[in-house]
């Protein structure tokens, strides 16, 4: 008996995460609307009544998911980054890579997809992921902004605004493959290095100008 007991305590530490991972599942397939807490509790493998233990409604399990799909990916790349001494004109790239990385994934997009289409429907939604995903990845990059126009490296400049022109075609490029599939969608970590070339042509105070 005494053996069994951690695998015990094990397995309903781990439940949180497997209903997270099936209710990413079900709702990048079924959609939000359609998405049923039944079905999720069936593939995480546990009860709906369980599921009601730890996620009270199904908007709390989407908030939950959506933290789960990028919080832990956001939080370290903002560690490294901002802990790093190194010039922006390095950090930009790191980031859009850290950032293509992510999207690679294929949830962040269709999850992100989802949101788009049924916002008008379930506007919590919309409100969810602006503030768990989206205003976290921007106030990243504005601190970063701010942080080297401090530094002399960067030009003057709305740095949020900075933060959208930085993102935006990685948010492109994430929702052509979410959309329209693989045919003719871009090499998302192609699409970062190149974006970071342009972009730096752009931000950057050239020795001439400082």
């Amino acid at each position: 008996m005494a053996d069994d007991a951690p695998r015990w305590r094990r397995r309903k530490t781990d439940r949180p995460g497997e209903i997270l991972d099936a209710a990413l599942s079900v709702f990048a397939e079924k959609g939000y609307a359609a998405a049923k807490l039944t079905e999720i509790a069936h593939r995480a493998g546990v009860s709906k009544a369980a599921l009601y233990l730890y996620f009270e409604t199904k908007e709390d399990l989407f908030r939950a998911a959506a933290r789960t799909l990028v919080a832990p990916n956001l939080t370290e790349m903002a560690g490294a980054l901002e802990a790093s001494e190194a010039p922006f004109a390095d950090l930009a790239p790191a980031l859009l890579a850290g950032a293509a990385a992510v999207l690679a994934d294929g949830r962040t997009v269709t999850i992100a997809r989802m949101v788009i289409a049924e916002s008008r429907n379930f506007p919590d939604l919309a409100r969810i992921w602006r503030e768990d995903v989206v205003e976290q990845v921007l106030a990243i990059v504005t601190r970063l902004v701010v942080r080297a126009q401090d530094a002399g490296e960067v030009r003057a400049g709305d740095p949020r605004l900075y933060a959208f022109s930085l993102m935006g075609p990685l948010v492109m490029g994430g929702l052509f493959h979410a959309v329209f599939g693989e045919e003719g969608a871009p090499d998302l970590e192609a699409l970062a290095a190149q974006h970071a070339r342009t972009a730096m042509n752009g931000l950057l105070i050239t020795p001439q100008e400082s």
